[in-house]
């Protein structure tokens, strides 16, 4: 019983010391492995495809590994496409030498000898006005708007005269397909880290480089992916069918959107004729639109968007909260059937995804969704689109329609009285624009669709030397959070405004144009003309830009949530690329909320249990203590039509067909390569040690009779018998 005791013991101490010996070695495998690699954070370009090309970077399938070399003039460049000696490597570049011209020269010429790029994050060397750091093309969606005729270019912009473009600094990177990949490096750390490798390995001596260890990098971003939407589309349909992979997916968000009053419910059916019957020809709206999206290179590094679409989703948001104010009482209204929609679209950066959805819903009264419990809408009900683009320059303003018409005459007059009123010194200039020469708005959409739709855009003239790159934020647009602790749901006159304004920040001058449009459509609802002291909020604007540049723990929205919803909230902005299904969508979800509760009228008296469906919603309030408000907000799918139309035409260019590559995994890891002769000592060595293995083992099996000597059956065992007792 001792015996079986001890040997239960001893198997028990052999298994903890295996056990042991097995975390040790993998204690030190992962130390060892952390010695040889540094891993570090880049935002990656990564691959997107439409109906008849593929854009955008990918890695070889293992990774791909260049020894770093940092090009800051042409001589660098030349370089590195000149027959270097220690191929390949990884470019490293400024932010300001990351220029069409150089990353084509790098596509065409590098070969085999450029297997990745870096970019570092540089924004001081674009203090020039005359330099810029955009990837979109000169002419954004230039296959998607208004055409010309018998062709599939748009007739609004011209790439190749400069003057006629919207977007004049734009590289038109973001559209081209690149065989390495690419990654910027947003933080300063990372930034020293790079160049002091290169420096201390690299940096000296380039004609013995072959000779001795470089400092490389190993960027890890292969794109599942390839040669254009229709191709990754069906096959991933075919493989879906017998597992979960996937190759790419369709781009894909929700359009946000509420009305100034609450539509009459009605019993809703499913069939399309049914719902077609419900439309109610005598309702109107007025539609004010603006978009929600930006979008980038690089992923997870996308810019908030500040210039280019932040500023026309805050006027919008500040007219909508304004006039829910002013014309609580729907008696106001000349006309009781006439409604405004605010609409936020989303996925406009690609090929105006989220209003080309809409418009098809539309035709097909499939808006609203069935859950809203309203009658669907035709585009006959729609009487007007304003559009708000892109306001560059605040101060200078035009409004642009194809053609002359009624509502658009009427709108320009209504904004050049109340710009130049001199109660109000809003110091805007609003200027007409007649023709062809069209921003790349929502509005295209429906132009597109109906040539003489009554839509018009407001916009300013281009001058975001950043379009949807990195550095569109708050310093583009001069922006500093004033956090006044002031009631932002409140609307201000002058003379309290200019107590925590001045006249110059981009809260006023939002605040000016926000006003102008309300006061427009003010008239326009009650026939009467608005000289009123109450204007719209510029402490309510400072804090939605607060929101999405700075940060998600704003007090914003916290309001627009549930009490106690969150005791945290990231201390970053939402992310505002439209992205697909499978990604979380911020921006949705905040702007849905946030448009809930300022466009929402408080019901007083109302406790939380009777407070649980919509259009009913409790919010937590600017008190954070709860209230519950009458809402009109709601959502759409924002899916181009080409995904969801049998045997659809891809090369037809109808809808957007923007897809999005899966991707395993996105690493880089700085390391030491190793020289090439070094490398050929290693693998020579390797193999003169495996060859003297079988030599050892050949020699040893031939005389094993010798070294293991048999005992035999009739060899004695005397030594192996225990010994006897004394």
């Amino acid at each position: 019983m001792t015996l079986q005791r001890t040997q239960v013991v001893n198997f028990a101490l052999l298994a903890f010391a295996v056990v042991l010996q097995f975390q040790t070695t993998e204690v030190w495998g992962k130390r060892l492995h952390e010695k040889i690699y540094e891993s570090f954070f880049g935002g990656t370009c990564f691959r997107r495809l439409n109906g008849t090309h593929q854009t955008g970077c990918s890695s070889a399938e293992s990774g791909s590994v260049g020894a770093l070399h940092y090009v800051d003039d042409n001589s660098q460049l030349d370089f590195l496409l000149d027959s270097p000696p220690a191929p390949p490597y990884a470019a490293i570049l400024k932010s300001d030498f990351f220029t069409r011209s150089n990353l084509m020269r790098l596509k065409n010429e590098g070969g085999r000898n450029i297997t990745a790029v870096i970019v570092l994050n540089a924004f001081n060397n674009y203090t020039e006005e005359t330099t810029g750091f955009s990837h979109e093309l000169k002419c954004p969606n230039q296959y998607s708007g208004i055409l010309k005729p018998n062709s599939l270019e748009t007739a609004t912009c011209s790439a190749l005269q400069p003057e006629d473009t919207w977007n004049p600094w734009g590289s038109g990177l973001l559209h081209e397909d690149f065989p390495f990949p690419i990654i910027i490096i947003p933080d300063n750390e990372t930034v020293v880290r790079l160049i002091d490798c290169f420096k201390k390995f690299n940096n000296f001596d380039y004609k013995t480089q072959h000779l001795r260890s470089l400092c490389a990098v190993e960027i890890k971003s292969f794109m599942s992916a390839a040669v254009n939407t229709e191709v990754c589309w069906r096959r991933s349909n075919f493989i879906h069918n017998f597992a979960t992979t996937r190759y790419c997916d369709p781009l894909e968000g929700r359009n946000v959107y509420a009305t100034l009053f609450p539509r009459k419910m009605v019993e809703v059916d499913e069939m399309s004729a049914s719902r077609a019957s419900q439309i109610d020809r005598e309702e109107k709206f007025i539609m004010v639109t603006t978009r929600m999206d930006t979008t980038g290179m690089f992923e997870g590094v996308y810019g908030v968007g500040a210039m280019d679409s932040l500023t026309g989703y805050t006027i919008l948001i500040s007219v909508a909260h304004t006039l829910s104010r002013l014309l609580s009482d729907k008696r106001l209204l000349l006309n009781p059937k006439l409604n405004i929609i605010f609409m936020i679209f989303n996925g406009e950066s690609y090929d105006y995804i989220g209003s080309q959805r809409f418009i098809y819903d539309v035709e097909n009264s499939r808006f609203p969704k069935l859950s809203s419990r309203t009658a669907p809408i035709a585009l006959e009900n729609i009487e007007y689109v304003l559009d708000l683009g892109t306001f560059d320059t605040i101060s200078n303003i035009k409004l642009h329609a194809l053609s002359e018409f009624p509502y658009a005459k009427a709108m320009l007059e209504k904004f050049q009285l109340y710009a130049t009123k001199s109660k109000y010194d809003f110091n805007i200039r609003f200027e007409s624009s007649i023709g062809y020469q069209m921003p790349p708005t929502s509005a295209q959409s429906f132009l597109r669709k109906n040539i003489s739709f009554p839509a018009t855009i407001l916009n300013a003239p281009p001058s975001n030397r950043f379009y949807h790159s990195v550095y569109d934020d708050g310093a583009n647009v001069r922006y500093n959070y004033t956090n006044s602790s002031l009631d932002y749901t409140k609307l201000m006159d002058q003379a309290e405004a200019f107590k925590k304004f001045k006249a110059n920040d981009v809260q006023m001058k939002i605040r000016n144009v926000s006003a102008v449009v309300t006061m427009s459509l003010y008239e326009v609802l009650t026939g009467k003309e608005y000289n009123g002291d109450l204007l719209p909020s510029p402490v309510l604007i400072d804090e939605i830009l607060y929101c999405f540049i700075k940060s998600q723990n704003c007090p914003l929205f916290f309001a627009a949530s549930k009490p106690n919803s969150f005791k945290k909230l990231p201390l970053i902005a939402p992310n505002r690329y439209i992205s697909v299904n499978r990604d979380t969508e911020e921006a949705t979800l905040w702007t849905l909320r946030i448009m809930g509760y300022l466009l929402s009228q408080k019901l007083d008296n109302v406790p939380r249990e009777n407070c649980t469906y919509l259009p009913r919603y409790w919010f937590a309030g600017y008190n954070k203590q709860g209230e519950c408000r009458l809402t009109t907000q709601n959502d759409s799918l924002a899916l181009s039509p080409a995904f969801t139309i049998e045997n659809y035409n891809w090369s037809s260019g109808e809808y957007s067909t923007w897809s999005e590559s899966t991707w395993s995994s996105l690493s880089s890891r700085l390391f030491l390569r190793p020289s090439r002769t070094h490398e050929i000592i290693t693998l020579t060595t390797g193999i003169v040690v495996f060859l003297l293995s079988f030599c050892l083992i050949y020699i040893i099996s031939t005389r094993s009779e010798i070294l293991f000597e048999d005992p035999g059956p009739n060899a004695s065992t005397d030594a192996l018998n225990p010994p006897t007792a004394c």
